[in-house]
């Protein structure tokens, strides 16, 4: 059983890797508050953790955020995700857990084949980006995999494309938020635990800066797909446990 103390110096490597690679914050987590919180709770409680950790990466990344690029893939990322979470809350803690899992390990390779095929995108491109990713993020913990290639298309990199990543999310997650809270899945044990989580993954975004640019691009998806690996067994190890 994962004591709740365990959960802190977690976020802060978490926050940390985050901020590196531009996501798996709420992947590296996300076990982890399965296992106290349970799978449905765990969806709000990292949508708050999401908007403090994607919150300390726009703060970095600034003045490079694309913000053409935000604007319309929050078009169409807000009104998707308001439906994504409607659906979450018709489906049961099994299968949502089940669901986590298989999302993250095939992301591995649906991220390779998209990195392969992408062509450059344009800004307005992203409205089309933003419809499916915020129906997804409604209904799972985070699409950060899945937002990788489509970013990282505009052009974007390193600096410019964890800025902007980290904007659009935080837009869409705010949305996300604000439904759960109306849908009364989020209560005020979920809204202080992503809080105070979300302070040890702000402390951990904050000393990524140095790293971002001493990574390679090889060991930068090799982070990126071990976490997504790791994470994944984990959920389903916990669904049929």
């Amino acid at each position: 059983m994962i004591t709740e103390w365990l959960i802190y110096p977690t976020a802060i490597a978490a926050g940390l890797l985050g901020g590196v690679i531009g996501f798996g914050t709420s992947i590296l987590l996300m076990p982890f508050l399965v296992q106290l919180y349970g799978p449905i709770k765990t969806i709000p409680i990292i949508a708050l953790i999401a908007i403090v950790a994607n919150s300390a990466r726009v703060l970095l990344w600034w003045r490079l955020v694309d913000r053409r690029s935000v604007f319309y893939f929050s078009v169409s990322a807000v009104p998707s995700v308001v439906v994504g979470a409607n659906t979450l809350v018709r489906l049961t803690p099994q299968l949502v857990e089940i669901c986590l899992g298989v999302f993250l390990i095939a992301m591995i390779p649906v991220r390779r084949w998209l990195a392969k095929q992408a062509k450059h995108l344009n800004p307005p491109h992203m409205m089309l980006v933003g419809a499916v990713i915020g129906y997804l993020s409604g209904i799972v913990a985070t699409t950060g995999p899945l937002n990788t290639p489509f970013f990282l298309a505009l052009g974007l990199s390193k600096g410019a494309y964890l800025g902007t990543e980290a904007a659009a999310s935080l837009v869409m997650f705010a949305a996300k938020g604000l439904r759960f809270h109306q849908l009364d899945v989020i209560d005020m044990q979920a809204v202080s635990q992503g809080l105070i989580i979300g302070a040890f993954v702000f402390a951990g975004s904050t000393l990524s800066k140095r790293m971002v640019l001493a990574l390679s691009e090889r060991t930068f998806m090799r982070l990126m797909e071990a976490v997504m690996l790791i994470s994944g067994l984990s959920m389903l190890w916990m669904a049929v446990a």
